[in-house]
């Protein structure tokens, strides 16, 4: 069964749920995916791309509090999550959804 994903630092219910719903259910299976895999999964299930929920997985899985990223560090991280989302976007979006996300037009699902 494993450990609960809520005893990893910054992670509660409503993460542990979301992380279910595509199939992590143990703090050692998020551990072993890590921050980009998981998250990816996320965004394949239909969960809105978010920064700091991206951000706040890394910092748990580090053991450190949610908000210690910054500077050059955050602004890495940044880049990780952008592409990941790029990854995910282009797998997932038809032409047209690429094209407005691009102008900063979103459809409404």
């Amino acid at each position: 069964m494993g450990t609960e994903i809520t005893s990893i630092r910054n992670l509660g219910p409503a993460t542990a749920q979301a992380f279910g719903a595509v199939g992590i259910t143990s703090a050692e299976q998020l551990r072993d995916l890590g921050t980009d895999a998981a998250y990816a999964r996320l965004l394949e299930n239909g969960t809105r791309p978010h920064f700091i929920s991206y951000y706040v997985i890394e910092m748990g899985l580090q053991g450190r509090p949610w908000n210690d990223c910054k500077g050059a560090e955050k602004a890495a991280l940044r880049a990780r999550f952008d592409a990941l989302r790029a990854t995910v976007q282009i797998a997932h979006s038809s032409q047209l959804e690429i094209e407005l996300d691009r102008i900063g037009v979103r459809l409404r699902r």
